[in-house]
């Protein structure tokens, strides 16, 4: 199965070609001929599966083909953070870069001009974050009632962020006739119930992530005392020089730790927490997708914001208390079927949390003893 088999334009052919995919994944083969077809869409799926373009690409085609064109918002994708808003908003630049189709992202923690003079030249798809649409929409200066095709991505996170009632307050401003497209990693009964009010006989996908993701990346533990976990990570980043790491820690305390001992190795490297500001997150994660520096240190919550196509190294400095935060964590490498590596440091306390990984995906993990 090609891109063309999917009923795409031309216009937007070229520019999936010119980005080097010539396969769509699982979720873009079932979304994008049903969402082209004007159905709406509940996908129950992670990042990382190519969810993003399934729903952008079939909204650019329809809104190339309108005849009429204005200034006026015609498709509202709303999403949870500042980083994913303008993930999605450079996947649209990719996409819609032969089409007249213009688009904008807003966001709060910036001044919000420049945000006011994109919108008052007009934009067809407006890639929003709750918080700052709904201000900008009570200053006047955001009217959705043209809003044709409606996008939330990342469902259960905008629950976990609690902006469910930002939400419920968004969804009567909207248009009745319209497309939706919903997505979520999970869903628990609050999502669900949102889904009933807002889809109309959507068409349900289903991508499951659990061993799909683990299939493609190499597993390895290494059983290690607490206090040598710091030589080995200084080991490994000395062998891997050249490839980008991502380096998961359970605390934010730790994770500034880390970056310090690596310094003190002369291995530069940044933290990404929810105690950093949102323009010092965004500039390490700048920084670590054009590879000015290397090795990034996450904790599990800020990571959910990066999405890098070709990360090769995954390593969980810590084991994480729960076995499906470890497969959101290595499912950060092996994107879109590249082979990945994950290394996972084990301390003598972390051992018995090793078996409800191996149960949950399914697959026993390469051990390896390390003694300095």
């Amino acid at each position: 199965m090609t891109f063309k088999d999917l009923n795409i334009t031309e216009p937007i052919l070229k520019a999936i070609e010119e980005k080097g995919y010539a396969n769509p994944t699982p979720i873009q083969v079932k979304a994008i001929p049903a969402a082209l077809t004007g159905k709406d869409i509940l996908g129950c799926a992670q990042t990382g599966t190519g969810k993003t373009a399934a729903f952008a690409i079939p909204i650019i085609q329809h809104l190339q083909a309108l005849k009429k064109r204005d200034k006026s918002i015609k498709a509202l994708i709303l999403t949870p953070t500042r980083e994913l808003a303008l993930q999605i908003s450079e996947c649209i630049d990719d996409y819609a870069k032969y089409t007249q189709v213009r688009h904008g992202v807003i966001f709060g923690g910036v001044n919000q001009r420049a945000q006011v003079n994109m919108l008052h030249k007009g934009v067809d798809i407006l890639v929003a974050t709750p918080g700052r649409l709904l201000d900008l929409m009570n200053q006047r200066y955001i009217h959705l009632d043209n809003v044709r095709h409606f996008v939330l991505d990342e469902a259960d996170r905008m629950l976990d962020m609690g902006f469910i009632h930002d939400i419920k307050r968004l969804l009567p401003k909207l248009p009745k006739e319209k497309q939706t497209l919903f997505f979520s990693a999970t869903m628990p009964d609050t999502i669900i119930a949102l889904t009933n009010s807002l889809l109309k006989q959507p068409v349900k996908i289903t991508i499951t992530p659990k061993s799909s993701t683990v299939d493609t990346i190499e597993q390895t533990i290494y059983f290690v005392e607490k206090k040598e976990k710091s030589k080995l990570l200084i080991s490994i980043l000395h062998k891997t020089e050249g490839q980008s790491v991502l380096v998961f820690s359970r605390t934010k305390h730790n994770a500034d730790r880390i970056v310090r001992v690596l310094s003190k190795a002369g291995i530069g490297s940044q933290a990404i927490h929810g105690n950093k500001s949102q323009n010092a997150r965004q500039s390490a994660l700048e920084n670590f997708k054009t590879g000015k520096i290397r090795v990034m240190i996450a904790t599990d919550i800020a990571a959910r914001g990066i999405d890098i196509n070709e990360l090769p190294l995954v390593i969980n400095y810590d084991l994480p208390d729960v076995p499906e935060t470890y497969v959101h964590r290595i499912g950060r490498t092996g994107r879109a079927g590249n082979l990945g590596t994950a290394l996972t440091f084990c301390s003598q306390e972390e051992r018995k949390l090793v078996n409800d990984i191996q149960k949950l995906t399914g697959k026993k993990l390469s051990k390896v003893e390390f003694a300095i």
